[in-house]
């Protein structure tokens, strides 16, 4: 086993007493620093990316609309919709060569599931579907089964879901979701859950009957604790006493630091914090691991860095200067996380401090879960996937036409759940006509659309020559769409479903 430099605790013993003021301490680096490799700079991938956009793109500009439902405006079927998307690896995980050591740790997150006993799928839960933030709830059970599938077929060390288990912490939801997991741990593959701010005392658990939303049991943190005991917390070697982080040592080479960033006491809030006692015990297992020669791999809820610059409250960890600092001080290189829905990543520095993979939720097309593929001499490769949800609903019997014709079915749906909200905003800005309105909703929907999949990138050009642009750019900025329109066009130029490190 590779064993690191000796003399840090020395430099570090005055730490914890001084944690407010981390950011004074300087990281330390290894000799010979990790290079970069961008997907965006593979020409072979782009080559091929572009022959999809080019047809994509024209399918998706020739989308038709209604409108007139005074619930918000609506997409027409499509008759065929492309959906532009990266060239996925879906092959079989990497072994390790040479007597070296590869972990394999695939990640879901957002899963957001809801367990059929809470609905009669009538007009209230669809209701809340259609115009919600593009969950495709109706499904979720198969959609979270085809997953767990693919979890089984694929084999990884382990399965690590980083929180939103659930829609809003129903605890049928919890035991559900729970009941499925053993089929995994049964098949020999440790699953590793923490909590999402959707998931502990959420007074919005609800369940839906004909055109009514009733209230649900919630889920306490002790129950969430119970529910889960055996998906990393019975095996854990450490717990935090104040929060439900963790720490699992998935073998001699490497440990997951799971971390719980939610703020649920008395009520859930939807930003992540992390108190000055859990870092305490954040620290006491980054020096363990340090003294072990162990690779540590922390995982949350919450962004680490400002992943989103529109809903940095919402979604950055408050006060995460304190927790990069930490972070770059033992020397970690990377960072696991979700809460934004949107595929993305990002450095602390721009040539130096830790990477950020923000995996996009699983409940939420195109149903994206991701494998981080780590070696013995700190080289990563982080690429995703999307579920095949198609393939599991033949081989499963399925007769639903979404299911069997998921492909068709998920690009039409989210765009159109988007294109209802930039509708909704829009009819606040008298200056737009209908039209206007409808050209608008259209292009905020296919930019959003490619946003949340990590590849923005391949419309850019697109989106600035359609007219709808210089209408965004104008009246469209009074709006909080306009601004969100605005920054997805300046952030979406890479592709943020595959990172290498070498």
């Amino acid at each position: 086993m590779k064993k690191r430099l000796g003399g840090r605790r020395q430099i570090l013993s005055a730490f914890l007493p001084v944690l407010a003021a981390a950011a004074l301490l300087s990281g330390c680096q290894r000799e010979n620093p990790a290079a970069v490799t961008e997907v965006s700079e593979e020409s072979q991938e782009e080559s091929r990316e572009t022959e999809q956009n080019s047809e994509a793109g024209t399918d998706a500009s020739a989308a038709e609309t209604s409108s007139g439902d005074e619930k918000g405006e609506d997409l027409k079927h499509q008759e065929k919709t492309q959906e532009t998307e990266i060239v996925e690896d879906s092959g079989p995980l990497p072994k390790a060569e040479d007597g070296g050591w590869v972990e394999n740790i695939m990640l879901g997150t957002d899963i957001h599931y809801f367990s059929d006993s809470l609905t009669d799928g009538g007009p209230c839960f669809q209701e809340m579907v259609e115009y919600g933030d593009g969950k495709v709830v109706t499904y979720i059970d198969q959609i979270t089964d085809a997953f767990l599938d693919e979890v089984v077929k694929l084999r990884p060390d382990a399965l690590v879901l980083s929180g939103d288990l659930t829609l809003n912490g129903e605890k049928a939801s919890h035991k559900d979701l729970a009941e499925k997991l053993h089929r995994v741990e049964n098949n020999g593959i440790p699953v590793l859950v923490i909590p999402g701010n959707h998931d502990i005392n959420n007074r919005q658990a609800a369940r839906y009957e004909g055109e009514e939303r009733l209230p649900a049991e919630y889920t306490t943190p002790e129950e969430f604790r119970q529910i889960y005991q055996a998906f990393g917390y019975d095996e854990a070697a450490s717990e935090d006493p104040n929060s439900l982080s963790y720490l699992y040592e998935l073998d001699e080479n490497t440990w997951l630091l799971m971390i719980d960033s939610c703020q649920y006491s008395p009520v859930n809030k939807v930003g992540g914090a992390i108190s000055e006692a859990t870092y305490e015990w954040i620290e006491q297992q980054l020096e363990a691991a340090w003294d072990a020669g162990v690779e540590i791999i922390p995982i949350a809820h919450h962004n680490l860095l400002d992943e989103s610059e529109i809903y940095v409250d919402e979604c950055t960890i408050e006060h995460s200067e304190q927790f990069v600092d930490l972070l770059e001080t033992w020397d970690v290189p990377l960072f696991l996380s979700g809460h934004l829905h949107v595929q993305h990543c990002k450095r602390s520095d721009e040539n130096r401090g830790v990477w950020e993979m923000v995996t996009a939720s699983l409940a939420t097309p195109s149903c994206k879960y991701a494998i981080l593929t780590y070696r013995d001499d700190r080289s990563f490769l982080y690429r995703t996937r999307s579920l095949d949800v198609e393939a599991w609903a033949k081989k499963n019997g399925q007769t639903e036409p979404e299911l069997l014709d998921f492909k068709e079915f998920q690009t039409p749906f989210l765009r159109r759940v988007f294109y209802n909200q930039a509708v909704a905003a829009l009819r606040e800005v008298p200056e737009v006509s209908d039209s206007e309105r409808e050209q608008m909703a259209q292009l905020y929907s296919l930019l959003k659309y490619h946003y949340y999949q990590g590849t923005a990138y391949q419309v850019q050009d697109q989106v600035r020559n359609d007219p709808a642009y210089a209408l965004w750019q104008d009246a469209g900025m009074a709006t909080q769409q306009g601004d969100y329109f605005q920054y997805i066009l300046e952030d979406g130029v890479r592709n943020y479903n595959r990172l290498e490190v070498e």
